[in-house]
């Protein structure tokens, strides 16, 4: 739980992204002040934190141990940058994925903050050595990308900038802990981080195996929702080598043959167009179609779902 002595947090960006950052800081008991440029986005978003806090609530699944009324009084709007950053300990950005624009947003942080704060990006995929190039403060840069919806998943990516100094990560991981989510290092730049990197290889080969006719795009959902998925919502995949043989060396010794060999076998990335995607788009509208309407529901249905998860993972014993 956070102290008066802690200091605010400023979210930058007050999209759906932003509304779950502030939501998460509020549960740990931080100042939380919710920055952007129209003052009606603000409002708008303050009302949907309301209504997403309360229900959480009435559900018995609000995150802290503060009750509905006292998180939302934490959280608070402002569309004036230089009032939002006075005496914040972290700002975090989630302004839309566009290099360009975030470095902007950046560039006028940069201008503005002291030496203290940490300056956190949500990004998901910008390299820190482009996000903040130039930058005087850029050892008090770094990315805390989190995993959508961040509310309910909680993971988040630490990603420092070459020049990120050390103390940054370590607050950053300190503060990440403190709320609730379960923040890992990403010792040195990559694309896609790890999250995304896992997340595109299978993505990659879902869509060869459609591709070639192997398998329908609904049974290849069922291999990781009923297959894959329930082990790696507990444990990851070297975990799981190791427990399915006697230990990590005798998976490796029993198997990597086979594994090598199947590899080999993967064809190239996909160009994601064409027949494959026709085909692909109408098993999943046959299923969830993607006007608005029935996309939202299912994706309230996805976040009931990791509710009840992350319940059941929180009565596990300890890892």
């Amino acid at each position: 739980m956070a102290s008066p002595r802690d200091g605010g947090v400023v979210i930058l960006g007050s999209g759906l992204i932003g509304q779950s950052w502030a939501m998460l800081f509020a549960s740990g008991g931080f100042k939380v002040k919710l920055y952007d440029i129209e003052q009606q986005q603000i409002t708008k978003a303050l009302e949907n934190i309301r209504k997403e806090i309360e229900l959480l609530e009435q559900l018995g699944a609000l995150r802290g141990s503060l009750g509905g009324r006292e998180q939302l009084s934490l959280i608070s709007g402002c569309s004036d940058m230089q009032k939002a950053v006075e005496g914040a300990m972290h700002i975090q950005e989630c302004v839309p994925e566009n290099l360009e624009l975030k470095k902007k947003v950046f560039a006028q942080l940069d201008r503005i903050v002291d030496d203290k704060v940490v300056i956190s990006s949500s990004s998901s995929c910008l390299l820190p050595s482009k996000l903040f190039a130039g930058l005087t403060h850029v050892k008090q840069c770094m990315v805390a990308h989190p995993v959508n919806p961040p509310y309910y998943i909680p993971l988040v990516e630490l990603v420092p900038h070459p020049e990120t100094d050390p103390s940054t990560v370590d607050r950053t991981h300190i503060l990440m802990k403190k709320i609730g989510q379960s923040p890992i290092r990403i010792r040195k730049e990559v694309d896609g981080f790890a999250l995304n990197r896992l997340q595109y290889a299978i993505i990659s080969e879902a869509w060869r195996l459609v591709d070639e006719g192997i398998v329908s795009p609904s049974d290849l959902d069922l291999v990781m929702s009923d297959g894959l998925g329930m082990r790696y919502a507990f444990i990851g995949p070297l975990e799981t080598m190791h427990l399915n043989a006697e230990g990590m060396l005798s998976y490796c010794d029993r198997y990597s043959e086979n594994i090598r060999h199947v590899l080999k076998t993967f064809g190239p990335i996909p160009e994601f167009s064409g027949t494959t995607v026709q085909k692909i788009n109408q098993a999943m509208c046959e299923k969830v179609p993607d006007d608005p309407e029935h996309l939202a529901a299912r994706r309230k249905w996805r976040d009931e779902c990791l509710l009840r998860l992350s319940k059941l993972k929180h009565e596990m014993p300890s890892k």
